[in-house]
């Protein structure tokens, strides 16, 4: 659920406080999340002018504070809480293809699918192990704080703009229409299984990678963690 008091921006905060703190016992406060004032329903106090024109004075503030705020951005905290997975090492996996095309068949939401789509067009051509490695950078931004908070942010972030996205499928302007049934039935099983709480130590926490037939200029202010099969992996140094 999402903290209204560590999200609304501090002339609302005050406001909640002032609005609280001057209430009288038997009076119930009622919170939402739209622009309607906190409202202060008592049964029998009369009315105090003076504090009249001061919540007047603070929720015109108030409303000014709002409008400087994106509705895009004030959308996004209220409807995308951070992801949330099954906690790394408590589904044991072996990266093996014979291991992964044993297990069965799995599909999931929103989340499954976003990262299912970029392990097929990322990684498909690599080594399981190197698909597992692909799937911990894409999870290891969800968590480091400084990236989108979900799965399918971090994916898209920056896609619309010709090669300045994070993941270059998303921007590449080629077709991503999904050819290879079975290479995107293992990777979905990679992602289930990422997402649920397979290990993340193959690549010590790596943010960044790129395939070994790229140097990227940012390749030489990160640290190198691991190389895996065609890529190298990179941690972000605030990571």
């Amino acid at each position: 659920m999402l903290n209204l008091r560590r999200n609304m921006p501090a002339l609302v905060v005050t406001f909640l406080s002032l609005t609280t703190a001057s209430a009288p016992a038997h009076a119930e406060t009622v919170m939402s999340t739209s622009t309607v004032p906190t409202e202060v329903i008592e049964a029998t106090a009369p009315a105090d002018p003076a504090l009249d024109r001061q919540l007047d004075a603070l929720l015109g503030r108030e409303r000014k504070a709002f409008q400087a705020v994106s509705g895009k951005r004030i959308k996004r905290l209220a409807t995308t809480p951070r992801s949330s997975f099954g906690t790394p090492g408590t589904i044991k996996v072996s990266y093996s293809r014979d291991w992964i095309d044993g297990q069965p068949a799995r599909k999931g939401g929103a989340e499954w699918a976003c990262l299912a789509e970029a392990l097929y067009f990322e990684a498909r051509g690599e080594t399981v192990k190197g698909q597992f490695a692909v799937a911990e950078v894409i999870l290891n931004r969800v968590k480091s704080g400084l990236y989108p908070g979900s799965v399918c942010g971090v994916i898209h972030q920056g896609t619309g703009r010709k090669y300045q996205c994070q993941f270059t499928y998303t921007c590449d302007g080629y077709s991503d229409a999904i050819r290879e049934p079975a290479a995107y039935s293992r990777v979905g099983k990679i992602a289930w299984l990422m997402l649920n709480g397979a290990p993340r130590a193959l690549t010590a926490g790596a943010t960044h990678y790129h395939t070994n037939a790229v140097n990227p200029a940012w390749a030489r202010k990160f640290p190198r963690t691991a190389r895996i099969g065609v890529h190298s992996f990179y941690r972000h140094p605030r990571s």
